[in-house]
């Protein structure tokens, strides 16, 4: 911090002079307001004192400058460039001479002074400092300053109007690069403030903002930028885009002229947080306004989750019996804007839904992937696209697309009219593509960071995790102890729910990606975390999965001949089954079990019998699993519970069973309560006990700091992931206990979101970070009248019998001819809901939306400001805002006299 005791008085004169404004006076400067303390730390007095001798946007010689402040030319000349080093003062050569002037804070020194990388590396104050201006300055702007007179404003992405600007080309991203020949390449200044405050969120900063004209010689001859050309210019353009970003300006170079474009977020960029933070938009918007085209809007939710201003929120599309109640929206221009108006917390509260909530789909799905869009992408036959969709959140379709729970189906609105739309047979349709390499989509690198990640485990959190870094541009490892890749999709799954193959055609994409993978390598076994880190992997992400059987604690149960399911399971997949001969008991209700069953059944010449505690109707398998297994003549014997296992000579004989009276005791807890006076013995030559799956850390955490919870899974935040060793983090069954691999799926995105962030310098974890907290709306007062009553279609059920004689996955997929038909079914529940209010114009919501649905329409006319004559515009504005609020104020407080 800079140490107020000592003040440089020439310093403070200069930072009121730059503001325009008297040492001493109401509004002058003093060493606590931030223009003192971004000069403090850079400038001497001597520096100082030429720099008062310059001029605002005047340019002027070394030697102009040396006659005002009585010191040679050399000596001016060589503190003028010091000057400007610093940013504290513009420097361009014209007509064969040096030329220095003086700007305004914003944009302007505080860009120019942080955007120099020694300074703000050794002074990272400075961007504390360029923070607090913001801070300081934006309240007073709130509905004081008319659209198109601010210092900052945004452009369009030039794609969202395209066709129509016609006589408004200063919308246009490629004129101001047309009109100029000089560009120069920076980081992003606001970003890089954030980074020296610990405050980054993640987004691309580097090589990201374009300087034009004076300004990019400036940056060219101090090194803050480097010089690039005009096609490179519109390269960068293209990036920023693909990464989400949007355009702003410079505004007070007059009308239809700039010496920068900005490519910002909304999370970061200082200009911005004027319409977040303090609910202004009209300080920085474009002309346009969002529209939203709620016959063509499918709920995807991209346009949504680029939106730099949360204007843009998923909602209901389907009618209700019950209206939502509408209220009429206060505006800054006409309302006294105070800290009751504002959202300080705008960077950890954007919001996904209205309050109400919106499709269901989308909400119980735990990757939230955009279904609604996947299904009319299907319908419109865009199938490659549909794929592309879903990958945005969920890297393993075709693995998906044969062991999803269906949350999506289960709680899909159509059911209340008569079936789920299949939405996962849809899924598996766009998702068989994947699987030929011709049609495989490979997603492109963002960028290329020379960070290595290591991954332990390679299921599906751990590689969900790999793919997204790579995507980032991360050197990726992945080790796995097995020999084989996929975790517990490969040795927990049987190949007739899923077959290798699928599996390997997936795992190829991330290979494509460049991808590392080391089989048979066991961290902590065969070499540790500590020697990893030797090796410079940056940040470790934790998914070992539940590899390991949950036993029952029973008297018999190490008899020969007793294996948990997991384990079974395991050796069936590495080709290493054991040899079933006799009768088969499997002990559990659940999917695994089930899988246990039906596998034993297939290399097992006797009968297979599973036991369970629950009834049918409350089996924690699915009904269409339990279905499958009946058909393979498998039977279910349900309401028992094991009390001891029996043996001979250390060989499995039996298992005694009780009747099970209920599983749940009277607060609803898992409490099985037996009759012990109903007890059955049933003859067995295997038990296979599957009753839940455990963690076998082995030596893996001997050199950590990881916490276990009691069920031995990682103690870790419950947003980011991150353990109690804070290059670590965990996802998948070692974060939450056995889930499905959907789950692990959504965590492994999560998981590289936070390692990111975690590896790149000054990044928070959590801030500018989306919740996703997409929720389903109430359908309780839908109006469901009118729709169709198309049955939904079906994929011809496997023959028990001939399943049973096979690995082989006998499942079909639907045609093209049902998919067309089955995607006519859904009923778009859900859209997206524009505030136009908080709308800026940027155009990033149309890059993302691949259905039409989302415009820019025209609502302003304003093309730059001019600095010498925008305060008069101010000021009068401001005058007119003070009437509208007196008018306006006893209205209200009649109208709030009604409400209450």
């Amino acid at each position: 911090m800079i140490d107020n005791q000592i003040v440089k008085d020439k310093v403070l004169d200069l930072a009121n002079k730059i503001s325009r404004t008297k040492r001493g006076s109401k509004s002058g400067i003093t060493i606590n307001d931030p223009e003192y303390q971004i000069l403090a730390p850079i400038l001497s007095e001597e520096m100082a004192e030429v720099a008062l001798c310059l001029a605002l946007r005047k340019p002027l010689s070394a030697a102009e400058v040396a006659k005002q402040c009585g010191k040679s030319e050399e000596a001016t000349a060589e503190l003028l460039w010091q000057v400007a080093m610093m940013g504290a003062a513009f420097v361009n050569e014209i007509d064969g001479v040096d030329k220095y002037w003086i700007d305004v804070w914003v944009p302007g020194h505080m860009e120019m002074i942080v955007n120099n990388k020694d300074l703000i590396k050794k002074f990272p104050e400075l961007g504390a400092a360029f923070d607090a201006f913001g801070k300081k300055k934006g309240p007073l702007a709130a509905g004081n300053i008319p659209v198109g007179s601010g210092p900052m404003r945004v452009i369009p992405i030039q794609t969202s109007i395209d066709g129509g600007t016609k006589n408004a080309s200063y919308e246009e991203v490629a004129k101001y690069l047309n009109n100029n020949d000089l560009f120069s390449l920076s980081d992003c200044a606001c970003r890089t403030s954030r980074e020296a405050m610990g405050e980054g969120c993640g987004h691309l900063k580097e090589d990201i903002c374009i300087q034009m004209g004076h300004a990019a010689q400036y940056y060219i001859r101090t090194g803050r930028g480097k010089q690039i050309s005009r096609e490179e210019a519109f390269e960068v353009i293209r990036k920023a885009e693909e990464n989400g970003l949007m355009h702003s300006m410079p505004n007070f170079d007059g009308s239809g002229e700039t010496h920068a474009i900005c490519n910002c977020c909304g999370c970061g960029c200082f200009a911005l947080r004027l319409a977040s933070q303090w609910q202004n938009p009209d300080m920085v918007r474009s002309n346009y306004v969002v529209k939203v085209d709620a016959e063509k809007c499918v709920a995807c939710g991209e346009c949504v989750e680029v939106c730099p201003t949360n204007a843009l929120k998923l909602g209901q599309k389907l009618c209700t019996t019950t209206p939502a109640k509408t209220t009429k929206r206060e505006l800054p221009h006409n309302t006294h804007w105070g800290e009751d108006k504002w959202n300080v917390d705008y960077r950890t509260n954007k919001q996904v839904v209205v309050d109400t909530g919106s499709s269901p789909c989308k909400a119980e799905c735990p990757a939230h992937i955009g279904i609604q869009g996947y299904i009319k992408l299907a319908a419109q036959g865009n199938y490659a696209q549909a794929l592309e969709l879903i990958k945005q959140e969920n890297p393993f379709p075709a693995v998906c697309g044969r062991i999803c729970p269906k949350k999506c189906e289960s709680d899909c609105t159509r059911g209340d009219i008569d079936h789920p739309v299949a939405i996962d047979d849809i899924k598996k349709f766009i998702a068989q593509q994947d699987l030929d390499a011709q049609t495989r989509f490979v997603p492109s690198i963002k960028h290329k960071y020379d960070k290595k990640i290591a991954i332990i485990g390679s299921g599906p959190a751990g590689l969900s995790c790999a793919y997204f870094l790579a995507i980032e541009g991360y050197q990726v490892t992945v080790f796995e102890k097995q020999p084989i890749l996929g975790g517990m999709l490969t040795l927990g799954i049987p190949s007739y729910r899923l077959e290798k193959d699928v599996i390997n055609a997936e795992i190829d994409v991330l290979r494509a990606l460049g991808v590392s993978f080391k089989t048979g390598v066991e961290i902590g076994k065969d070499i540790s975390l500590s020697e990893l880190k030797n090796q410079d992997y940056r940040a470790f992400y934790l998914a070992i999965g539940a590899q390991s059987g949950r036993k029952l604690g029973l008297e018999g149960e190490d008899a020969q001949g007793v294996i948990t399911g997991v384990d079974f399971l395991r050796q069936v997949n590495l080709n290493n089954a054991p040899s079933l001969t006799g009768k088969v008991i499997v002990i559990g209700g659940g999917n695994v079990a089930i899988d246990v069953a039906r596998t034993a059944g297939r290399i097992s010449a006797g009968k297979v019998e599973m036991f369970t505690l629950e009834s049918r109707e409350n089996m924690p398998a699915h009904l269409e699993e339990v279905h499958e297994a009946l058909a393979e003549s498998i039977t279910i014997n349900n309401g028992w519970g094991p009390r001891r296992i029996l043996s001979n000579n250390g060989k499995v004989t039996g298992v005694e069973f009780a009747k099970c009276l209920s599983t749940l005791d009277e607060h609803g807890n898992f409490a099985p309560r037996f009759d012990e006076n109903t007890c059955t013995l049933v003859e067995a030559d295997t038990v296979l006990i599957s009753v839940g799956q455990a963690m076998d850390w082995g030596n893996l955490l001997s050199d950590t700091k990881l916490i276990l919870n009691a069920n031995q899974t990682v103690q870790a935040d419950p947003q980011t992931f991150q353990t109690h060793d804070t290059d670590i983090f965990v996802g998948g069954d070692v974060l939450t206990g056995p889930r499905f691999a959907i789950d692990a799926i959504a965590q492994g995105k999560e998981g590289a979101i936070s390692i990111h962030r975690y590896v790149q310098h000054g990044q928070s974890l959590v801030l500018g970070r989306i919740k996703r907290d997409y929720r389903a709306f109430d359908k309780k007062h839908l109006n469901l009248d009118g729709y169709d009553n198309t049955p939904r279609q079906t994929i011809e059920q496997v023959n028990g019998d001939e399943a049973k004689k096979t690995f082989r996955d006998l499942r079909g997929t639907f045609t093209q001819a049902q998919v067309q038909q089955e995607t006519e079914r859904c009923l778009g529940c859900g859209v997206a809901v524009a505030d136009e209010f908080m709308c800026v114009g940027c155009g990033a919501c149309t890059t993302k939306c691949k259905f039409g649905a989302i415009s820019l329409v025209r609502a302003y006319d304003a093309d730059g400001a001019d600095l010498r004559t925008v305060k008069g515009v101010i000021i009068k504005h401001a005058l007119k805002r003070k009437v509208r609020i007196a008018v306006n104020a006893p209205i209200k407080r009649i109208r709030a006299m009604f409400t209450d």
